[in-house]
């Protein structure tokens, strides 16, 4: 019987695919079989220990997701040079702590044009290809920030939130066409992103903790290893569903 969890002769494009969780995921589909193109605003030149380490199956290509206007050209280009994508990974983020009276307009649209308009314009691209092979699978990486108040990341929590009507949105337009698009929800992941979002902030930390039972931050693989799953045929079944990966935070007293 066939391994239902393999990626063998899928090809994934990744953004923010060489860094924090990104790379974890990068990492865990290659393990899992698939080809994996990382995309993200670093120089190639910088990435290219990770290539190394991840293997031929791995490779990097420098593209900012917020030059939406060149989206659909990148990712055309890129499959006649690779061949087609068969699984879109919604990842890349940016940050913003700051209560709401000292958050700009520029700022809260700078993380929406990541989160948001980045991932939009990636899947407007993925989609007609997919549609044609009536096969593909679309990954966002939604946030605890989806479903809990929190304080002082009303940018953030927007367009991870928007996340979700997008997933459902996605899902009853595109699985007609035998296109599958779920989310992940991380809890707390021991990310850079998340020692600067706790920077100085114990009893934020403190709260995190608390709340969650298993008691721990998450690993990156944690997320990697799940969008594994939401990949592969283990799932062909799963479809416009956000999957947490918490630690139980969600359910947490």
């Amino acid at each position: 019987m066939m391994n239902p969890f393999t990626l063998a002769g899928e090809r994934a494009l990744i953004s923010g695919g060489a860094t924090g969780i990104g790379l974890a995921m990068s990492a865990c589909f290659v393990e899992a079989g698939a080809e994996v193109i990382a995309i993200g605003r670093k120089p190639a030149q910088e990435v290219q220990l990770i290539a190394e380490e991840l293997g031929p199956n791995f490779r990097y290509e420098s593209f900012d997701i917020t030059d939406t206007s060149r989206s659909a050209q990148f990712v055309r280009e890129l499959e006649e040079r690779t061949g087609p994508i068969s699984v879109l990974v919604n990842n890349a983020g940016n940050h913003l702590k700051k209560p709401v009276e000292e958050t700009s307009d520029e700022e809260f649209m700078n993380i929406f044009q990541v989160h948001v308009m980045g991932a939009l314009a990636l899947t407007r691209a993925v989609v007609p290809g997919m549609k044609v092979r009536k096969k593909g699978s679309i990954i966002f990486q939604a946030s605890m920030s989806s479903f809990i108040g929190m304080p002082n990341i009303i940018a953030y929590s927007a367009a991870k939130s928007a996340y979700l009507g997008m997933v459902r949105s996605l899902a009853s337009e595109v699985s007609p066409h035998g296109i599958r698009v779920n989310a992940i929800a991380p809890g707390w992941i021991e990310t850079p992103m998340l020692h600067k979002a706790l920077a100085g902030d114990e009893e934020r930390a403190s709260r995190i903790l608390k709340r969650t039972p298993m008691g721990t931050f998450g690993k990156p693989e944690d997320i990697g290893w799940a969008g594994v799953y939401l990949a592969s045929p283990a799932a062909k079944f799963v479809n416009g569903v956000v999957l947490p990966v918490d630690g139980g935070a969600l359910i947490g007293f």
